[in-house]
C-alpha cells in the first residue's frame, strides 16, 4: 500500500492535491477491526494528514451503525465516510438475546457519555495536534467519536448493545494482557475514544486509574482568554514534545519558557560536539532545571501563599525576575540560598548537591517482578529482560510464576515511587511480546548481608 500511495504522488502534485479519497479498506483504528482481514492501513493516515481532503470514503468493514452519523469520522480535517453497516433487523434480534443472555450490572439509562461531535463544535476545535503515546487518566475520558449512544454517564454499556466483546476485554486486562494503546481525541482537558470503546468501558469497571494511549489534541480557535492561553500551551507542547503538560495561567508564560529553552540550548551547544535539538534541550531544562525548582518551591509550601497559581506560574514569576531581569526577591529560608543568580548556575548546584542536603534529589527504588511468559519465548526474553539498564537479576523459577526479576530503579525531584514503577513495567516490561501478566513487588522493611 505504501509504494502505490509513493507512485500517486506525481499525479497529486501535478493536480495541486485532492478533494476526495475512495479506498477499499480503511485507515488504521477508523471503522477497522483488530482481526488481519479487516484491519486498515497506517500509511492512509500519512495520506491524510499530507493532501487533507475534504473526504476519505471507503468500503471493505461491514460493521452495524444504529446511528448513521456513527459511519462518519473526523480525522483531522478529513471527513472518514464508509456507506457500509445499516443495522438489520437481524441484529437486533441478536442484540436482545445478547441482553437477555448477558446479567449485566444496572445502567443509567437516563444519560450517557459526551459526543466528540458535538463538544467539537462548541468549541470549534478543529485544529489537530499529534500527541503521541502517553498516559491518560482514566477519569479524564468523557466520551466517544462514535459510539456515545452505547453507554451511560458511568461508561457502562447500556441494555441491547452487546457486550460480548467487553466481556472478552474484561478477562483480558484481568490476566494482564497487552491489549495495546487506545486511540484518543483531546479538547481541552476532557478525551474522547476513537478507538477502544471497550477498553475504556473495561478500565473505568476494573477501577484503573490510567490508560495507555495514542492522542491527538484538538485545539480551540476562538479568541477567548481561556483559549489564547490554551493555544499557548498547544504551541509550547509542539515545540518541546515534552512528555507532560506545564501549566500557566497568564498569557506569554510560555514564551518566557521558551527562551529559557532557547538559552539551554546555546549553553549545551557550546560544550557538545554532537548535534542537539530544541527537543533535546527542552528535556534537559525539563529534567535539571524546571522540575529541580518546581520542586524547591512546593518543598517551601509556597504555593499556600498564591492559591490560584499553578507551581508553573511561581516558576516562571521567580525566574523571570531572578535570571531574566537580575531583581533579588526574599522567598524564604532555604529558598533563596538555593535560587543561583542565572539558570545555568542553578542547574550546576542541582547537579552537584548532596543527598543529605537535599534527599530526595536521586532515590533508588528496589522491586521484584514476577513474570508469567509464553514458554516458547523465555530464552529470548530472559536475554531482553537482562539487558535492560534497571535489571539487576533474573531468575527463571519453577512454580506459579515464570521469571524472578530484581529492578533497581532511581526516581528524582518531582516523580513519585508509583510513576516511576509503573512507567518502567509498562513501558519496558509488558510491551514485550510473548509477556503474559506482571505482579509487582516493593519491599517494606529489608536486611541485606553484604557478601
Amino acid at each position: 500500500m505504501k509504494s502505490m500511495i509513493r507512485r500517486l504522488r506525481p499525479r497529486l502534485w501535478w493536480q495541486g492535491g485532492v478533494d476526495v479519497f475512495v479506498t477499499h479498506a480503511p485507515p488504521r483504528h477508523v471503522h477497522d477491526a483488530e482481526d488481519p482481514c479487516h484491519r486498515g492501513f497506517e500509511s492512509f493516515h500519512r495520506l491524510i494528514q499530507r493532501y487533507r481532503p475534504q473526504y476519505f470514503i471507503h468500503g471493505h468493514i461491514h460493521r452495524e451503525f444504529d446511528d448513521p452519523s456513527d459511519r462518519v469520522t473526523l480525522v483531522g480535517r478529513t471527513k472518514v465516510v464508509t456507506p457500509m453497516g445499516i443495522a438489520s433487523w437481524k441484529s437486533k434480534i441478536r442484540a436482545r438475546l445478547n441482553r437477555s443472555a448477558n446479567a449485566d450490572p444496572p445502567v443509567d439509562e437516563s444519560g450517557g457519555i459526551k459526543s466528540f461531535k458535538d463538544q467539537q463544535k462548541a468549541e470549534g476545535a478543529y485544529d489537530s495536534h499529534d500527541r503521541g503515546i502517553r498516559s491518560v487518566a482514566v477519569e479524564r475520558i468523557v466520551g466517544s467519536v462514535g459510539r456515545y449512544k452505547d453507554f451511560d454517564s458511568q461508561f457502562r454499556l447500556k441494555r441491547g448493545a452487546s457486550s460480548e466483546r467487553l466481556q472478552w476485554v474484561k478477562e483480558a486486562m484481568r490476566q494482564g494482557r497487552n491489549l495495546g494503546p487506545v486511540k484518543l481525541y483531546q479538547i481541552k482537558d476532557e478525551f474522547y475514544v476513537l478507538d477502544g470503546n471497550h477498553r475504556i468501558a473495561a478500565a473505568k469497571e476494573l477501577g484503573q486509574d490510567e490508560v495507555l494511549a495514542h492522542l491527538v489534541e484538538l485545539v480551540p480557535t476562538d479568541n477567548s482568554l481561556e483559549n489564547i492561553l490554551y493555544r499557548e500551551r498547544a504551541e509550547f507542547a509542539d515545540r518541546t514534545r515534552l512528555p507532560v503538560e506545564i501549566n500557566v495561567t497568564e498569557v506569554n508564560q510560555y514564551a518566557h519558557l521558551l527562551d529559557q529553552i532557547r538559552e539551554h540550548l546555546t549553553f549545551l551547544r557550546q560544550g557538545s560536539e554532537t548535534t542537539v535539538s530544541f527537543e533535546d534541550a527542552a528535556a534537559d531544562w525539563h529534567k535539571t532545571i524546571f522540575r529541580p525548582l518546581c520542586s524547591i518551591i512546593k518543598k517551601g509550601r509556597l504555593g499556600e501563599s498564591f492559591p490560584e497559581r499553578t507551581i508553573a506560574d511561581l516558576y516562571a514569576y521567580i525566574t523571570l525576575h531572578a535570571w531574566k531581569e537580575g531583581r533579588k526577591r526574599r522567598y524564604g529560608i532555604g529558598l533563596d540560598k538555593l535560587i543561583q543568580k542565572d539558570m545555568e548556575a542553578f542547574r550546576k548546584s542541582m547537579a552537584e548537591i548532596k543527598d543529605c542536603e537535599y534527599p530526595e534529589m536521586k532515590h533508588g527504588i528496589t522491586v521484584f517482578i514476577l513474570m508469567n511468559v509464553q514458554a516458547k519465548k523465555e530464552t529470548k526474553l530472559m536475554e531482553k529482560i537482562y539487558e535492560l539498564e534497571p535489571v539487576r537479576e533474573i531468575h527463571s523459577v519453577h512454580g506459579d510464576v515464570d521469571f524472578l526479576v530484581k529492578v533497581v530503579l532511581t526516581r528524582d525531584l518531582l516523580s513519585s515511587d508509583a510513576e516511576v514503577i509503573s512507567d518502567f513495567v509498562h513501558q519496558k516490561i509488558r510491551q514485550l511480546p510473548g509477556v503474559h501478566s506482571t505482579t509487582t513487588l516493593i519491599p517494606g522493611i529489608s536486611k541485606i548481608k553484604e557478601a
